[in-house]
Formats: structure tokens, C-alpha cells, sequence
């Protein structure tokens, strides 16, 4: 990262990995190559885009559980959309921590929609009580705003037991975590783990059935119509395969990363739990704390108040609301995302510019 800017936003996004943008520029030529053609072409050309495709799928599905398959989409939120449009008839049950892309989704749905209350520290009761006629439940493996590590192999546990189908929004934790154990559904997308933006994936367990989305060619085994993007699928497929392998180390780093980060902004108060969560993701808060004049004063970096999706609004964060904050509390609010690529450098610097920023607001 550039001396002048320090990236710490790694929950909106990741930065694309050399090893993701190498894999895509095969398939971003012009015409003194075959690597623009249609990967559903039945020609030589249109062959040999559908086999990198298929590459990429399967070095997706490696990150996912065994016994299902993959269907690309857009990105997570048009997966999300897919699987909630797709259940059977009956409630949807969500965590009220949710990311907008389910719980707006599952409103829009028409279906009666049952919020699972989540405890202080951020996580739902895994042995919530579902409401009579649930279809689906949905909790998300990792949260995106406080990072908190939910009890998904549990729950799911107990959605097959009331008859639902159990859906994960893995956004967060995919290529970070094992996959979530037991899910139904699940969906993803590259840009959360170090690869292209505009392409995601819904994992669809062997022998659950999900409506068509996208009419049209019937492209995607006629469940998501569209002509694939070869160089989105080979860098998704390329990102994918890095973070499985990288898995361990990533987890090393981010921890000693966070264990920094607190060591130097003791004042600050943890938001959710400080033991299940995921290291890259610390949300802390400081009583008084003026964040849009923090943000201004500590304009190299890069970093929020929460959701990039809810920013802007105003509102109190509907995360830290349902973890029991009062607005003044949530708005005290910051989060910090760290990532492969952040250095302790950088973390030093920008924690200890955050903290120098903060006090002189007199807080």
C-alpha cells in the first residue's frame, strides 16, 4: 500500500491478488487472440473459455463443502436473492444482524419473516426458538460490520430439524474459515476474498432444488441465464485457490495484526464479543468520539463507521442497534478491516493516528 494511503476497509472490499489479476488477463484480450471468445460457443475458442470456466468452478467448490455445486452469479447479494426467492413455501427465520442483502431480500419475498435476537456479544442463540411454518433460516457465518463468528453448524442442526432449509451468507468468511457445516445454500463472492468484483457464487447442496433466476439462454444449467465472463470466473477461481492455500497464514497474520491494533487503542471498548470473531475484523467504540471529524482528520486512511452498503444514511447501524447500543453508542463507533496485505507498519500508524485524532476532540 502507498506510504500516503493505509487501507484498513478490508470487510467492503479486498484489493485484487497479482495471483487473481495474472489468472484474468488471458481472458481480457483483443483480437490477436482467442481469449475473448464466448465460453458458450461450441467452437475451438469457445471451448477453451468454457474449460477455464470450469476451472474456476472447481477451485471454488474447493473452498465449499463437498456435495454440492456451483452456480455463478453476479456477486453475493443476486445469490442471496436467488436462494430466498427459491425455498419452499413457509417463514424465513434470520439473525437481526443480518446483511441488508438478506434481510431486505427476505421482506421482499412476501414470506412472514422472523427476527433472531442476537446477546451483547453479537451472536444468535443457537438454540433459538423458530416460529411454526419456517421454510428457510439464515444466519451469516461472519458478520460484516462487528465480525463476529456465529453458531452456523448448530443452527443449521436445528433448521433440519424443524423441516427448513439452513442458508449462509459466507461472504466474510469464505477462503478465511472452514466452510460453514450443514449449510443448504450458500453464497459468496470474489471480491471479498482478494478477487474481482462483479462476480459471486451460490453453493447449492446435492438434492436441493432452486427456482431459475435470470430467464434467457439457459446458461448456468438454465438456473442463471447470461453469458459468463471467462476473466471474472478464472480470477474468482484464481483468488479462491490462494486463500485455500493461504488459509493458515492469513489467520497467523490477522491475529497479530488485531493483537497490535488493541495494544495501542486500550481506551477503546470492544463491540461484540472479543473471542468469537474474526481476527480481521475489530469494530470498536469510544464514548464522545465524533467519527465524520475523526474521518476527516485521519483522511489517509482509509477506514468506517460499519457497512459500506448502509453508509451515508445517517442511521444509527441496525448491527449495533441489535446488539443492544444506544444511537450516541453506535456512533461512537469505528471499524477497523485488516488483510493479507496490511503490514504492522501500517497498522501502527494508522491506530496510532486514530488515537491521537481522537484525543484531540477531547474525548
Amino acid at each position: 500500500m502507498s506510504a500516503q494511503f493505509i487501507y484498513l476497509d478490508h470487510q467492503a472490499t479486498t484489493p485484487l491478488a497479482p495471483e487473481a489479476r495474472a489468472a484474468m488477463l488471458p481472458w481480457l484480450s483483443g483480437p490477436e487472440s482467442i481469449g475473448f471468445a464466448n465460453p458458450h460457443s461450441m467452437h475451438k475458442a469457445g471451448r477453451a473459455a468454457a474449460a477455464a470456466v470450469e476451472v474456476a468452478r472447481e477451485q471454488v467448490a474447493a473452498l465449499l463443502p463437498k456435495g454440492g455445486r456451483v452456480i455463478f452469479t453476479s456477486g453475493a447479494t443476486e445469490a442471496l436473492n436467488q436462494a430466498i426467492r427459491s425455498v419452499p413455501r413457509g417463514g424465513i427465520a434470520c439473525s437481526a444482524i443480518e446483511h441488508s442483502a438478506v434481510f431486505n431480500s427476505a421482506l421482499a419475498s412476501g414470506a412472514a419473516v422472523q427476527e433472531l435476537p442476537v446477546g451483547a456479544d453479537g451472536l444468535v442463540n443457537p438454540e433459538a426458538a423458530f416460529a411454526d411454518g419456517t421454510g428457510l433460516v439464515a444466519v451469516m457465518q461472519v458478520n460484516n460490520e462487528i465480525g463476529t463468528v456465529q453458531p452456523v453448524a448448530r443452527l443449521a442442526e436445528r433448521a433440519h430439524e424443524a423441516g427448513a432449509l439452513f442458508l449462509c451468507d459466507a461472504v466474510q468468511g469464505a477462503g478465511k474459515l472452514t466452510p460453514p457445516e450443514g449449510a443448504d445454500l450458500i453464497a459468496i463472492t470474489a471480491h471479498k476474498l482478494y478477487g474481482p468484483k462483479g462476480i459471486g457464487a451460490l453453493w447449492v447442496r446435492d438434492g436441493v432444488a432452486i427456482a431459475p433466476f435470470v430467464a434467457g439462454g439457459g446458461q448456468e444449467s438454465g438456473l442463471r441465464s447470461g453469458t459468463l465472463s471467462p476473466a471474472l470466473c478464472a480470477g474468482f477461481g484464481a483468488a479462491a485457490a490462494l486463500a485455500k492455500s493461504r488459509m493458515e497464514a492469513d489467520f497467523q497474520h490477522l491475529s497479530g495484526l488485531a493483537a497490535l491494533a488493541r495494544a495501542i487503542l486500550t481506551r477503546w471498548t470492544v463491540n461484540g464479543s472479543e473471542t468469537a470473531r474474526w481476527p480481521g475484523n475489530l469494530n470498536l467504540r469510544l464514548d464522545g468520539l465524533n467519527f465524520p471529524r475523526l474521518l476527516s482528520d485521519c483522511r489517509k486512511i482509509a477506514f468506517s463507521a460499519g457497512s459500506a452498503c448502509g453508509s451515508g444514511t445517517g442511521a444509527p447501524s441496525r448491527v449495533l442497534s441489535a446488539i443492544g447500543l444506544e444511537p450516541h453508542e453506535a456512533r461512537n463507533s469505528i471499524r477497523l478491516g485488516f488483510g493479507r496485505y496490511t503490514t504492522r507498519d501500517e497498522v501502527e500508524t494508522a491506530c496510532r493516528a486514530i488515537e491521537a485524532a481522537a484525543q484531540e476532540q477531547g474525548v
